[in-house]
Formats: structure tokens, C-alpha cells, sequence
């Protein structure tokens, strides 16, 4: 007797509430699949029969008091978006899995944009001074990992924060004056910072040592040097150029006091920086030059190779909040085709 036969002496509503029970305790695991991830899903724990009747369900689902606003929205843009119809057809992705993890990157970054935390992070990102690119200059040479800075008074007025007592001040050039003190957020303490500005790279979930291992060991074949130091608290690490004469093509410095499960999201975060052009070619061509991207491509592209090599190892980080940053208003997977490339890495 075949899956669907056995499902069809089950009467409509009994399996109607099989699928919601599915589905929600997909939502309390903290999972929001992609249309097509979840019909699969939804496949193999309940038969093709699931299918039947999956969009009435969702709808109904969205009545549902016991389920967050969060999870509401998520149903709701299952049932807007145009990957479910396809989905239950049968149709495979474009790009299988990759391209579905890719496509859920997107969508929830983008609804992640109309957020409260999201609003609170650009809320404080807004309240800091422009300063000119030449002082901005100045400080990112005397601090190179510096994330965010003001004066003690703008601390005071605008964030409800003192500078630390042994805090060590940068040096800009300011009218009317020879020069101004302006302090690194990590120089500062008091108001609440968005939890967002400090959680961007962290990872959680399994963790293998020798992952990471692996990863450092492959960025050496590639001629790329990993280094751990100390940063601030808004920078993980930064991919750069080296000096051609040390026999490196680029170096990678990441902040040595994330966890080591962070260490590793962010080191193939930058990795994917190198090897998808971002910073240039190498002499022997081994990766393409792309440098003439914009800053949101490059981001995005970035953290979505991070994001696919980590959810594949069971690693949960915060690249949907990082990705929002970035994310362009309206931007469709389909208009983002260098996306798509970077899970390919």
C-alpha cells in the first residue's frame, strides 16, 4: 500500500492537526525553513498527503495566539511568497540546497529590517557624528579595529556613557582647536549598547575543535595567514593585504577573546572575502578580482558563504541580523546573482 493510500484513511481534520503540530514544533525549535525545506520536511514525517492541505493549515495557523508575532509573520510570508506554489509541485530549486539556505538568509534578513531590535541598532548607529574621511583616517590608524567613537561629552549626551578610568584617547583633528580626545566604544561603560552590535559574529550549536583546525590548515595551502589578536568588541576580524616579499598573498586577523566556535564563523566570513575577489586577485589568479563591488554585495556575499558552511555544521550565529545591515530594500534572490554564487565556495 503506497504513503498516500495509508494517509487517505485518515480523515481531512485528523491530518490537518498531524501538519500544525508539525509545524510548530518546527517554530519552538527556532527554525524557519524555506517553502521548499518545509514541504520537504513535512514529506518525510507525514507522507505527500501533507501537501494537501498545507496551505489552509498555514492560514489557519495564523490565528494562532500561542505563536509569536515572529513566527505569524514567518507563516505569513510563506503563504505571500512565490516559492510555495512551486514547492508544492515538486519543483527543485535552482541551486538545491545551497540556493534554499541562501533564499531563507534573505528572506528572513528582510524581515528581520522591520524589527524592533533592528531599529534599536540603527537608532544608535544614527546618534553618532559624521566626522570627515580624514579623521576617520586618523583613527583607523591609531586603533585599526575601532568600531565606533566619540567624544566623552557625546558618550555623556547622547549614549548615558562615562569613559573608563585608565580609557586611552584617540587623537582628530577638530575646528577652532589644534586637536580632539574621541574614546572606542570598548573605552566606555554605563547606557546599553544593542545587543546586536556586540552578538553579530557569535555561533553556537555542535562544535568540533578540528573544524577549525581544518580551516586554518586550508588558508595556509591558500597562502593566507590566520592570525588571533586582541580587537574591540564590534570587530571579529578583518582580511587584508600583506607585503609580497613575506611569501603570504593575504592575512586574516581574527579577535582572539570570541569563543571558538565564533573564531570559526568569522574566519570563513573573511576567508570568503579573499576568495571571491573582494580584496583583489592573487599573483597566480588562484581567485578572480572583484574588488569593484559595492560594500552591501560584498557583505552580503560574505556572510552568506559563512552562513551556509555553519548551518550545514549545525552552527547557529547571527547572520540574519548582520545581513540586514546590508540587505537593499525590496532586493529579490533573483536580482542577486553573485549571492548565490558565494555558497558555491
Amino acid at each position: 500500500m503506497q504513503n498516500a493510500q495509508q494517509l487517505s484513511f485518515l480523515g481531512a481534520s485528523d491530518l490537518q492537526a498531524r501538519v500544525g503540530v508539525l509545524i510548530k514544533n518546527i517554530l519552538k525549535d527556532g527554525r524557519q525553513p524555506s517553502a521548499r525545506e518545509l514541504v520537504a520536511e513535512l514529506d518525510r514525517m507525514a507522507g505527500i498527503a501533507a501537501r494537501w492541505d498545507l496551505e489552509s493549515v498555514l492560514t489557519s495557523l495564523l490565528a494562532d495566539k500561542d505563536l509569536t508575532h515572529a513566527a505569524r509573520e514567518y507563516l505569513k510570508s510563506l503563504l505571500e511568497e512565490e516559492d510555495l506554489a512551486p514547492a508544492l509541485r515538486g519543483e527543485s530549486a535552482p541551486d538545491q540546497k545551497a540556493t534554499s539556505t541562501i533564499d531563507a538568509l534573505l528572506q528572513e534578513s528582510g524581515r528581520y529590517r522591520k524589527s524592533a531590535d533592528f531599529r534599536e541598532m540603527i537608532d544608535f548607529m544614527a546618534r553618532f557624528r559624521n566626522y570627515s574621511p580624514y579623521n576617520n583616517m586618523l583613527v583607523r590608524i591609531q586603533n585599526p579595529s575601532c568600531g565606533f567613537y566619540a567624544t566623552a561629552n557625546d558618550w555623556h549626551e547622547r549614549f548615558e556613557r562615562s569613559i573608563k578610568e585608565d580609557a586611552r584617547p584617540m587623537l582628530i583633528l577638530a575646528p577652532m582647536h589644534p586637536v580632539m580626545l574621541v574614546y572606542d566604544l570598548d573605552q566606555t561603560h554605563g547606557g546599553e549598547v544593542p545587543a546586536e552590535l556586540l552578538r553579530f559574529a557569535e555561533f553556537t550549536g555542535k562544535w568540533e575543535p578540528r573544524w577549525a583546525e581544518r580551516l586554518v590548515e586550508n588558508a595556509r595551502r591558500h597562502q593566507i595567514r590566520v592570525d588571533f589578536r586582541t580587537l574591540t568588541s564590534t570587530n571579529a576580524g578583518f582580511a587584508t593585504s600583506v607585503d609580497p616579499k613575506s611569501g603570504e598573498k593575504m592575512r586574516i586577523v581574527i579577535h582572539k577573546e570570541l569563543p571558538p566556535p565564533s573564531q570559526f564563523g568569522t574566519v570563513c566570513h573573511e576567508i570568503a572575502h579573499i576568495l571571491l575577489g573582494h580584496l583583489g586577485s592573487d599573483e597566480d589568479n588562484w581567485w578572480p578580482s572583484r574588488s569593484h563591488l559595492g560594500r552591501n554585495v560584498i557583505e552580503i556575499e560574505a556572510e552568506a558563504t559563512a552562513y551556509v558552511i555553519t548551518q550545514h555544521l549545525g552552527l547557529k550565529g547571527g547572520s540574519i541580523a548582520y545581513v540586514s545591515r546590508y540587505l537593499i530594500p525590496n532586493l529579490k534572490e533573483r536580482d542577486s546573482v553573485a549571492v548565490l554564487e558565494s555558497a558555491t565556495i
